[in-house]
């Protein structure tokens, strides 16, 4: 098959609906809307979430909590995977980026002390718990504070 031969599947494309005209379209008149009321008018209809004067479901809901918008997410990584590195190695987020440790940097790396570390490496990233710290310093590395 060509490009040229292509032709759509029986029923797939159907023309439009020429509503109120009359003519053996079936929509003539009242043009499939009825008689009178709300929804027969030009522009009516309700609002999204009316419900007819009830007591909207999200009125009705209980609510809880609240939504920190200034909150900061980082991107974990714990110590014991920076063994996959060479020794030396200066661990940046773009480096753990690339190794695929850290697939988004979101609001920055935070490097956590899971787990032991036996290479010397210098680590940059944006935070670091107390026990990431000691690990790296007692492995001989350095922790850098971006």
């Amino acid at each position: 098959m060509k490009l040229h031969e292509m032709t759509y599947t029986e029923g797939a494309r159907t023309s439009k609906k020429r509503i109120g005209r009359g003519h053996g379209s079936g929509n003539g008149k009242t043009a499939g809307k009825g008689n009178k009321g709300q929804n027969a008018r030009s522009g009516g209809g309700v609002r999204l979430g009316f419900e007819g004067g009830q007591t909207t479901l999200a009125r009705r809901l209980p609510k809880r909590g609240f939504t920190n918008f200034n909150r900061k997410v980082f991107a974990i990584v714990n110590v014991a995977s920076l063994n996959c590195f060479e020794d030396g190695t200066e661990v940046t987020p773009e480096l753990l980026i690339e190794s695929g440790l850290v697939r988004k940097e979101l609001d920055g790396i935070k490097i956590l002390g899971e787990g032991e570390l036996e290479k010397k490496l210098t680590v940059k990233a944006n935070k670091f718990s107390k026990s990431a710290l000691a690990t790296i310093e007692q492995a001989g590395g350095k922790a850098e504070v971006i």
